[in-house]
């Protein structure tokens, strides 16, 4: 304990700390997990204030989680139509208005946006300010206010919150192509008739399946040879067909070289298997990860430099160099959910107003997520990859949807649940949901693996019938089929013999 105060004064040593504060806490950066930290703090009646440069809700609200759905969800409706004939109706050729499909976007938006408005958090107690605000101290802050003024302000504590942006590869020519992200998607006003996406990740992929079925002829150019690289071959494998069946141009081990202009033209040409090969396109849609937003913070006048990815090096109690300065969300990493994000936030925010008389340290151990394609993908825990990788003994319990009588009905009875356990046991090491409702299937599981629940005890819960969750308890009776005690089994079926004479 005394090296740890000794490091602690070490860090303080060049600083004069202030003998007031204007606050009790500042938060940079108004997405998903600036939000949380300031209600946190505003709940627990803490002066705080929350600076945003451009709109409250962040990424999450603007440019991605809430805007992709909402998209997504009009191509569902398209394919509904298309393929009517799976219901007993006639399809129908879908003849989509782009305009009206973005008109409806920006719609969802508005209706989701009083959730994060600057009204709501100054009636929860949170002054919002409307600037760009850079570190003089690890107490104080420059505040450079979106109408030209500029203060300093003070704070016991405080959390960067500034999260993270679509990173540009440096592909020669990309720039002059005016490329796509899911950043500046959102603005387009024709639908592309070639649409080019780079990236074969989550973001890329739910992307490329929306265009692909609203009518855009989909080039999905990804360097690795599946999609959907951090899930298990089988779950990658899945959803590669269903691309291709909704006619996305899947173009695997396919590296992008060079963009270029040809005769008027847009093409880019990538490596494939030493070849080289020209592929023409509209637009292209840039999906290849992202990088932290950290430019204008000042984080080099107290001595804090990035990780080679971007982000910022953040301690277990998401502390960052200094016990009162903290960062969560995408800037802190290592995950890229607005789930992920609010999760660290209440690390963050309740570390920074209490972390003097104890510090939580932050538990990713069950940190689900669900890649919204069709079929979702939704998993939670290790994958069998990851599993073998850590060297980790497992058994596969894996549970086909065709046999979900619910599935069934709805006609969307392909995919299948997959569940890790110790051999021999039920606890659940890990899960993946391929199919129709993924998301909402994972939460069962999620929720046991938080709690400490097996199997066993899924299969002892009465789901109702037909549900979509029922084949969480499906999957823990394969499992319990699988793990029935032979040699008892064999012993009863003696005494049922002996008891009919």
């Amino acid at each position: 304990m005394w090296w740890a105060c000794s490091v602690v004064a070490r860090s303080y040593a060049s600083w004069k700390k202030p003998e007031r504060f204007d606050y009790n806490l500042l938060v940079i950066g108004g997405g998903s997990a600036g939000l949380v930290s300031a209600y946190i703090a505003a709940a627990v009646k803490a002066k705080v204030a929350l600076i945003e440069k451009h709109k409250l809700g962040g990424d999450c609200l603007n440019t991605g989680c809430i805007p992709s759905k909402a998209l997504i969800r009009s191509a569902k409706a398209a394919d509904t139509l298309r393929h009517a004939n799976r219901y007993g109706l006639e399809s129908v050729p879908v003849k989509s208005s782009f305009m009206n499909i973005m008109n409806r976007v920006k719609d969802v938006i508005a209706k989701v946006e009083p959730h994060d408005s600057p009204e709501r958090y100054r009636q929860l107690g949170v002054d919002c300010i409307a600037g760009e605000a850079s570190f003089v101290s690890p107490w104080e802050l420059e505040v450079r206010h979106n109408d030209g003024h500029t203060e300093r302000l003070t704070a016991r504590s405080i959390i960067v919150a500034t999260g993270g942006k679509p990173a540009m590869p440096p592909i020669p020519g990309l720039k002059d192509m005016e490329p796509l992200s899911s950043d500046n998607l959102w603005e387009l006003q024709e639908q592309p008739e070639r649409l080019l996406v780079l990236g074969g990740g989550p973001i890329g992929s739910e992307l490329a399946h929306a265009f692909a079925r609203l009518g855009s002829q989909v080039i999905q150019v990804e360097m690795g040879d599946r999609l959907l690289a951090k899930e298990d071959s089988d779950v990658s494998e899945l959803v590669r067909v269903q691309f291709e069946n909704d006619g996305v141009d899947l173009r695997l081990e396919h590296a992008a070289k060079e963009f270029a202009i040809e005769e008027g033209e847009k093409v880019v040409y990538c490596e494939h298997k030493g070849e080289r090969v020209r592929i023409a396109f509209d637009q292209v849609l840039v999906a290849v990860g992202r990088a932290a937003n950290t430019k204008g913070l000042g984080l080099d006048k107290i001595g804090v430099e990035t990780l080679p990815n971007g982000t910022v090096p953040v301690e277990e109690d998401m502390s960052l160099r200094y016990p009162n300065v903290f960062a969560c969300g995408d800037v802190a990493g290592p995950y890229q959910f607005t789930h992920a994000a609010a999760h660290q936030a209440w690390y963050a925010a309740v570390n920074a107003l209490f972390g003097q008389f104890k510090r939580f340290k932050v538990d990713y151990r069950v940190m689900p997520w669900v890649t919204f394609t069709s079929p979702e993908v939704a998993r939670v825990g290790l994958s069998e990859a990851e599993a073998r990788e850590k060297g980790i003994a497992f058994e596969v319990t894996k549970y086909g949807l065709d046999d979900l009588d619910r599935a069934i009905t709805e006609s969307e009875d392909s995919g299948f649940i997959k569940v890790l356990t110790p051999p021999g046991k039920d606890k659940i090491l890990g899960v993946v949901v391929v199919g129709s409702h993924a998301g909402e299937i994972l939460a069962e599981f999620t929720l046991a693996m938080k709690h400490g629940l097996g199997l066993n005890k899924i299969l002892g819960t009465i789901h109702p019938y037909p549900t979509w969750n029922e084949a969480a308890k499906a999957a823990a009776g394969q499992w319990k089929q699988a793990n029935a005690p032979q040699r008892l089994l064999a012993i009863v079926e003696k005494i049922h013999s002996w008891r009919r004479g």
